[in-house]
Order: structure tokens, then sequence, then C-alpha cells
């Protein structure tokens, strides 16, 4: 497919300098496939127009910078600072709430572990005791006897748990 500007050496020839300015005044946008547009058009001379409008049109709207004093600078330096301790500070409370948190869950795996510890340690001395060896030790080496009916008292206490006696047992 052939653009607009691609024209033969022939058609250059005949039409001489009128083409050529012409061509240069004019700019030709194609399209190929299935979204053509229509041509359309374009001067240079209002191209180069617009920009000059549009700088003109800043000219008028800029807005004059305001000058920093050393008031200004002073008051902007101490924000900054404040700015930066406060930073740092809340920086610093974060990393220690990290290491509280580290080191709290260290202390629960290390609670935990002696719980485990203290748990199998209980059940291996529950598990080697002989009861029936300590009862037969009580009652045919060391004398021991079941005790009677009349023997056993019975006390009701306030709740506590547990008794302290300040005197002897009535029989």
């Amino acid at each position: 497919m052939r653009h607009a500007n691609s024209t033969t050496s022939t058609n250059r020839q005949s039409t001489g300098s009128r083409n050529k300015s012409r061509n240069a005044n004019q700019q030709y946008n194609y399209i190929e496939g299935s979204a053509v547009r229509k041509l359309q058009t374009t001067s240079k001379r209002k191209e180069y127009e617009r920009p000059s409008l549009h700088t003109q049109f800043r000219r008028r709207t800029k807005v004059k910078a305001v000058p920093m004093n050393k008031g200004y600078i002073a008051v902007a330096a101490a924000a900054f600072v404040i700015v930066c301790g406060v930073l740092m500070g809340y920086v610093n409370l974060q990393s220690d709430i990290t290491n509280h948190i580290t080191n709290i869950s260290k202390l629960e795996s290390q609670l935990n572990e002696m719980k485990l510890a203290n748990d199998e340690t209980y059940t291996k001395i529950m598990s080697s005791i002989d009861l029936e060896e300590i009862k037969r030790i009580a009652v045919n080496e060391l004398g021991m006897k079941y005790a009677k009916e009349g023997q056993v008292v019975e006390y009701t206490g306030e709740g506590n748990d547990y008794v302290r006696q300040y005197g002897q047992i009535p029989e």
C-alpha cells in the first residue's frame, strides 16, 4: 500500500517548487488495518502557533515564588528534627516490642519443655513404685497392722486444706 507522501519521481519533477512547499505545509497520517480513520491534515503553521499561545498563557498565570528567609528555614529544620526524633523513637519502640515478643516466646517454649520433662519424670516415678512390695515390707518386716474400728477418728475441718494439731488426739 502506498502512502500519500510517496509519489513517483516524474510527478515531482513536473510540479516543481510549488509541490514541495505544499508538501512541507501539510502532513498526511494514514493508519492501515481494520481501524482506518479518515484522513486528517494539519497545517504546520498552526502547530507552531499553538505553543506560543500556551507559553504566553503560562507567563500570565505564573505565580512568583516566595523567597525563603532565615526564620522559615529555621522552622522547617526544627520540624524536620522533631519528625526524625519521633520516627526514631517509634522504630526503637517497635524494636523493643519485637525483642520482648521473641523473649516471651522463648520462655514459653522453655516452660513447655520443662512441663513435659516434669510429667515424664512423674510418670516414671509412679510406674516404678510397686505398692504391693511396700505393703509387704511394712507388714512383714516393720510390723505394721491394719487399723481396727475404734482406732479411726474422723475430723471435720473448717474448709481449710490442712489441719494443725495443737494437742493429743483422744483415744
